[in-house]
């Protein structure tokens, strides 16, 4: 992940672009490529998407996300694994196995 996130700074600095990634707008980028990531799947079956264009637009979101990340300077591993482990608290599997209900719901 280091090597990653190496890279996509300097992709960015490279190009003056840190004054652009500001949190705010990573967000927004994040999420317009988000959009762009459904459209490749718009009016199909899963399995009917074109498997290059959701590799090409998942990296998008996934870079978005980190550079978002590093803005804030978070441990991405960190970050995720606590979620996971405040998501195993909400969903305990004897309630949510096999179900897609909200913990909310269970």
């Amino acid at each position: 992940m280091d090597q990653v996130m190496q890279r996509l700074r300097q992709f960015r600095d490279d190009r003056d672009w840190k004054q652009f990634h500001n949190p705010k707008d990573l967000a927004v980028a994040l999420s317009i490529e988000a959009g762009e990531l459904l459209e490749a799947f718009l009016w199909k079956a899963p399995e009917a998407a074109n498997p290059e264009k959701v590799k090409e637009e998942l990296a998008d979101v996934l870079a978005y996300a980190l550079l978002l990340s590093d803005a804030y300077g978070f441990d991405v591993q960190k970050i995720v694994l606590e979620k996971i482990e405040r998501n195993e608290a909400k969903y305990p599997i004897d309630k949510a196995r096999g179900s897609a209900k909200k913990y909310t719901e269970l």
